[in-house]
């Protein structure tokens, strides 16, 4: 459906194919209005002292935190490293089409007019997870979307206990994520995906239809929806297009978003987090009664289904932009994703790579140009030294593993 639920979807549709969509709908939509709440309290009482936090971040600190997100989805991958890794470099090659971020000149746009905005995220997307997927199933002759009995509409006791601690985890992420000026929603929900991935006794039920693959990322997705507006509120920061719109609509009426909005404006501020408070508590509403009309959509034979699925994608690229050269990208990386199920490569760090790079270039050209072209910027500022020095960690962990593991084989070969 959109950016920040892509994650969600590698769990959410393997649950769904097990008869399981009822307890994937369910647990995201609990999730979310519990970090959504959350994070709602947090915004009310935290919001002055977290916006400081946010201010210590500069460019070397959002280069090295970027950097070290981007290498963690590398290292939780479900296939090898070094395929993850090369799809994480392929989506941050495609972020570098279009303009260039600081002298504005076009960069392998080949004179293709809709290359100058970049590669659209949306319909990279959409074929990737939509029109790939209706390709693999059309060869595997599929009649149906899963083939098994559905089990339940509601999350049972044990999705309950399964889930209770990556929502913990995913609301605190998210909230954090979401309060430093420049992050988005998507990074957090990449980031609690792959905390609860590294953190799980069973690593390799993810992808295959774990239920904390659903409810962490949807649980952080919330929680950074609300908590991003704590650097509009309190330091005037817009961090994505619905805080932009706002931000512009209270300077319209003589507001000014800042430090001083709280104090002077508490009536707009508590009326913004009543305004959310009941969003959240109508997306509960209207989720969790239509859980059962939802899944109702898998018993659709296929070949009724996937002309409507191919239909919907063509229609989201089209109107996301208006612009029908995102069609042609929809259906162009329809077949590479259709060619990276069929050759074992993951989509996720591909994703990633594509909404990191932007971010990660400007922070990485505006930290060069502070340090007059000096490297070791990255190193002095102690933040950004711990988020490099994690990052290092993670992409040399495998040839010391494997070193280990050599020695001890050569070891046991030299044992009588």
């Amino acid at each position: 459906g959109e950016a920040s639920s892509v994650i969600t979807c590698l769990d959410g549709y393997a649950m769904a194919r097990q008869g399981r969509a009822g307890p994937a709908l369910g647990i995201a939509a609990f999730g979310s209005f519990i970090g959504g709440t959350v994070a709602l309290v947090g915004v009310a009482f935290l919001a002055p002292a977290l916006a400081e936090l946010g201010l210590r971040f500069g460019p070397p600190e959002y280069a090295a935190l970027l950097l070290f997100g981007l290498t963690a989805l590398v290292y939780l991958a479900h296939g090898p490293m070094d395929k993850a890794l090369l799809m994480a470099l392929f989506g941050s090659l495609l972020a570098s089409v279009g303009l260039d971020p600081v002298s504005g000149q076009p960069r392998f746009t080949f004179d293709i007019l809709v290359l100058r905005d970049g590669v659209g995220l949306t319909p990279v997307v959409i074929g990737l997870f939509g029109v790939s997927e209706v390709l693999v199933n059309l060869q595997a002759h599929t009649g149906e979307v899963f083939q098994k009995k559905i089990k339940g509409l509601l999350p049972t006791l044990q999705d309950w206990k399964d889930s209770a601690m990556p929502i913990t985890r995913g609301t605190v992420l998210g909230f954090l994520v979401g309060a430093i000026p420049g992050l988005n929603v998507v990074i957090a929900t990449f980031a609690a995906y792959a905390v609860e991935k590294k953190i799980s006794k069973h690593p390799e039920k993810f992808g295959r239809g774990a239920i904390e693959g659903v409810a962490a990322p949807e649980t952080a997705n919330n929680a950074a929806s609300c908590s991003g507006w704590i650097p509009l509120l309190s330091l005037g920061l817009p961090t994505g297009s619905v805080t932009s719109l706002i931000f512009g609509a209270l300077m319209i009426h003589g507001l000014a978003p800042g430090p001083l909005f709280i104090k002077n404006s508490p009536d707009i501020f508590w009326g913004l987090l009543g305004s959310m408070a009941i969003g959240n508590a109508m997306l509960l509403i209207l989720n969790l009664p239509l859980i059962g009309l939802w899944i109702r959509v898998l018993q659709v034979p296929y070949y009724f289904l996937f002309p409507l699925i191919i239909l919907f994608s063509i229609i989201g690229a089209y109107t996301a932009a208006g612009n029908t050269g995102h069609v042609v990208i929809v259906i162009i990386f329809g077949v590479v994703g259709y060619l990276m199920k069929k050759f074992a490569y993951e989509p996720a760090p591909m994703v990633l790579g594509l909404v990191i790079g932007p971010l990660l270039e400007t922070a990485i050209r505006r930290s060069l140009i502070m340090s007059k072209g000096h490297v070791a910027i990255f190193f002095q500022r102690p933040i950004a030294a711990f988020f490099m020095g994690a990052a290092l960690l993670m992409l040399l962990s495998p040839l010391l593993t494997r070193r280990r593991l050599g020695h001890e084989i050569i070891e046991k070969l030299e044992e009588p």
